[in-house]
């Protein structure tokens, strides 16, 4: 192999694992942000179907949650890291704002075009269901515009350097210990909120032919 072919081989394999190292920050990156939302989006979502409010009302409450915990999350390594307040908030709506929205945008879009999600109860399996599936697609729309910014220096990118994060490499695809401890407890959550709405539902009483037949 010459000198020329060798460089070639080399620089192939550097722009591979480059581009190995950025999606896997993408994921851990999206990861993050989905932290942050699930987490105001189920709270959200369960005050407004338990005080009965409509859907835009819920929405909004929903949204604005998911900014709420999504800075929250980004902001305390920060804070930990010796950044001030304002400083810290700065580089995390610089960094989150686009992935946050995005995500927002999808997840509850996905809510409302689901027949009866928005309406169905807290102990409705629908409702369960339906933000499983809003979260999941709500992931795969924010996961290429981290990329994108991740591989502009920019989203993600720009926190990396106050609270002593690797550079972008293939070793970060496994997110942080506390992301992935937070993801697994919003994951037993709604799989228990499932389990106890499909619980609900096979110990209701079956209706009687006159109540049926008065509801039709």
């Amino acid at each position: 192999m010459d000198q020329h072919t060798a460089h070639g081989a080399h620089h192939g394999a550097h722009h591979d694992m480059g581009n190995l190292g950025t999606n896997a920050m993408a994921i851990s990156a999206t990861l993050h942000c989905l932290t942050g939302c699930a987490i105001g989006e189920v709270l959200g979502l369960m005050v407004g179907t338990a005080l009965g409010l409509g859907n835009l009302a819920t929405i909004a409450i929903a949204v604005g949650l998911a900014f709420v915990f999504g800075y929250a999350l980004s902001t305390l390594p920060l804070l930990r890291a010796g950044l001030g307040v304002g400083a810290a908030l700065t580089v995390v709506l610089a960094a989150d704002t686009l992935s946050i929205a995005t995500m927002e945008v999808v997840d509850n879009l996905v809510m409302a075009i689901i027949p009866g999600a928005m309406d169905a109860g807290l102990v409705n399996p629908v409702f369960w269901l339906s933000m499983m599936l809003a979260l999941t697609v709500a992931f795969f729309a924010a996961w290429p515009v981290n990329r994108y910014l991740l591989a502009r220096g920019k989203g993600h990118a720009l926190t990396h350097g106050f609270h002593g994060a690797e550079p972008v490499g293939a070793r970060r695809f496994i997110p942080d210990l506390a992301t992935s401890a937070l993801v697994a407890a919003i994951v037993a959550f709604m799989l228990g909120g499932l389990v106890v709405s499909v619980a609900d539902e096979l110990e209701a009483p079956p209706e009687t032919g006159h109540a049926a037949s008065a509801a039709r």
